[in-house]
């Protein structure tokens, strides 16, 4: 997939990832973070679709270090 349709490829991935067991595990955050990250940079789509990924994460459902590698990235990429 192109640059352009990595925000695409980020959302199916996530699919994958809260299918498995319903939540996130930091593997699978980095992994989501990583396609973003692949080109340098989190562009606008892509802070869209990580967005929508994070609203879907409460803090009672993740380990206290996914919560914080979320407000981190949240923070980092202005998501």
């Amino acid at each position: 997939m192109s640059n352009l349709d990595s925000h695409l490829e980020i959302a199916l991935a996530s699919i994958r990832c809260f299918t498995d067991d319903g939540t996130l595990d930091i593997e699978e955050l980095n992994f989501l973070l990583g396609l973003a990250l692949r080109d340098n940079k989190v562009d606008e789509e892509e802070k869209r679709v990580l967005g929508d990924i994070f609203s879907k994460v409460s803090k009672s459902e993740v380990s206290e270090l996914v919560w914080n590698r979320i407000l981190e990235a949240k923070k980092i990429y202005g998501i």
